[in-house]
């Protein structure tokens, strides 16, 4: 939608105004005070109701105020980042003197996120850390039953048994074999590994869905693979209340999942710029009143892992984008400087 520069004036007074206190916001509270809106209330009004009629804004029970819903929350983010220029602000934890504790620079990374946004930190390790695969084994059990077997260079097994809704073509599990064998086979267990060879475009589209259906095996790989540092989980319930604090209990047990919560870290992460997830973006029920901001760090040339924030929609958004990108962007130094040159 097109939206005035009134209107996401208002629009941004209104998320920022709701994330400080929690409280419906009314005309009055974006007219009066320093810095107020230089019109009057009866304007304010009608732009907040055309807001509330476009599904930015709300009201809360009988209240005058309005609070931002997820498409609110989603068009202010998508402002934030796309105003974005320049290099990050600093980042409170020097990781200049860690080039030897790789492990413990992640760890205090999500330490100090966490303590900075009171909200759910995550890091991913660095995709160099993770082991090869080592063996892929695709085998027809019946008609339409195949199990899947992956093997790391590190011993690791992973193994799923999948039944299909058709019987499967004996020629297909073969060429599957050798696909992956082909593919994936000798390459580290990475998010981005497995995404090349699933959505390669010369794959047609009998050999992408036979694909599609064996591959949440190789996301336990590769979740198995990856280290993930968490931060600030004892703290995430400290001020929430009400739908705040279901929300934030539903992202404690995704933690239980480390592949959702890698996919969480690594999916449609734009290598240029933070990306921001709100509600129903994020995928799964549990999620819904959750929002993610996101960012990889890594060499010029490659990504190798992501910094994420997860927390409830009435986040600081601004302070969230600001901070992945501190982070990610000091992340990124270390990694040039101990895995530049190799």
């Amino acid at each position: 939608m097109k939206l005035t520069r009134r209107k996401l004036e208002i629009l941004r007074r209104v998320v920022e105004e709701y994330v400080a206190t929690g409280q419906p916001v009314g005309s009055k509270t974006l007219v009066g005070g320093r810095g107020g809106l230089d019109v009057s209330s009866s304007t304010v009004r009608s732009e907040l109701s055309e807001l509330e009629t476009f599904g930015l804004l709300t009201h809360p029970h009988t209240s005058a105020g309005r609070v931002p819903t997820q498409s609110g929350y989603r068009v202010y983010t998508e402002e934030l980042v796309g105003g974005i220029e320049g290099l990050p602000g600093p980042f409170p934890l020097d990781l200049t003197a860690m080039r030897n504790e790789v492990e413990e620079a992640l760890r205090r990374t999500t330490e100090a996120l966490s303590e900075a946004t009171h909200l759910l930190a995550l890091v991913s390790a660095p995709t160099l850390e993770a082991a090869a695969v080592r063996h892929v084994e695709v085998l027809q059990l019946q008609s339409h039953v195949v199990i899947v077997v992956v093997i790391t260079a590190s011993g690791a097994v992973s193994k799923r048994v999948f039944e299909l809704e058709d019987p499967v073509d004996p020629g297909l599990v073969d060429w599957a074999r050798a696909y992956l064998d082909e593919t994936i086979v000798g390459k580290r267990a990475s998010a981005s590994v497995v995404r090349r060879a699933f959505e390669d475009p010369g794959l047609s589209l009998r050999e992408r869905r036979f694909l599609d259906s064996l591959r949440p095996v190789f996301a336990d790989v590769v979740a198995t693979a990856t280290e993930i540092y968490v931060g600030g989980a004892a703290g995430l319930l400290g001020e929430a209340t009400g739908a705040e604090l279901e929300a934030c209990q539903r992202l404690l047990e995704v933690l239980e999942r480390r592949a959702a919560v890698l996919g969480l870290l690594h999916d449609a992460l734009d290598p240029n710029r933070p990306v921001v997830r709100v509600g129903p973006e994020l995928g799964g029920e549990e999620l819904h009143g959750a929002s993610y901001v996101g960012a990889t760090y890594g060499l010029p040339n490659r990504s190798l892992g992501a910094v994420g924030l997860l927390g409830p929609l009435r986040m600081d958004y601004e302070k969230a984008i600001r901070s992945v990108r501190a982070a990610a962007f000091e992340l990124s130094r270390l990694a040039e400087d101990v895995y530049g040159a190799s």
